[in-house]
């Protein structure tokens, strides 16, 4: 094998986070959590697998992420991001948040990979989440996303069936991050949203009640 080959199947860090446009801290933290593969050369550089690159790409692209409409330009909206794998609660997100009397920006996510990669590249003000989801499950990406600076300010909520007791049963989640109950509570969840709005003082749609 060419030395030009062996090149080609493999990058630095800086050449994965711009490959996948993120950060390269961002790309740090997938490979410490198993998300990207990865070795250390014996300087101590990191050497990232470009198949593996290029399997989070091909995800992304597969995954289909739909919006609701947002406002112009000049108007702030608040950017929530839903990940849910099953297609006919994804339309109902959707569909629901579209009511809301509020300004809103909103990302349809079917898988936790292509979350994480959309959320590496800008960070939802709202992440609503499944825990159960095929390949990587909400609890592994809400893990990656606890050690992750950029989510400082996100409000992250996770709906689910499961109950504390299975919760626990899997690992637990990380603090600070809100079990709301299947089926969807939508009235909850726009409160929630609500808060968020009132506290970062984004402009919206109609005047919200104090």
């Amino acid at each position: 094998m060419s030395s030009a080959s062996i090149e080609k199947s493999f990058c630095t860090t800086r050449e994965a986070a711009m490959l996948l446009g993120v950060s390269v801290g961002t790309v740090q933290l997938w490979v410490e959590n198993g998300l990207l593969r990865a070795w250390k050369t014996v300087g101590g550089h990191r050497r990232v697998l470009r198949d593996s690159v290029d399997q989070l790409l091909h995800k992304e692209s597969a995954s289909p992420a739909a919006s609701v409409p947002g406002a112009s330009p000049a108007r702030q909206p608040l950017q929530v991001m839903v990940v849910e794998d099953d297609p006919d609660l994804l339309r109902l997100y959707l569909a629901k948040l579209a009511r809301w009397p509020l300004l809103t920006q909103v990302s349809a996510m079917n898988s936790a990979v292509a979350a994480l990669l959309a959320i590496g590249r800008s960070s939802p003000d709202l992440l609503i989440t499944d825990l159960n989801m095929p390949e990587m499950d909400g609890f592994s990406m809400l893990r990656i996303l606890h050690q992750a600076p950029e989510l400082t300010h996100t409000t992250i909520v996770a709906v689910s069936g499961l109950d504390a007791f299975g919760i626990a049963a899997r690992g637990g989640l990380p603090p600070d991050i809100l079990v709301l109950p299947k089926p969807i509570p939508f009235d909850t969840l726009q409160d929630i949203a609500t808060g968020i709005v009132k506290q970062s003082r984004f402009l919206r749609n109609t005047p919200i009640p104090a």
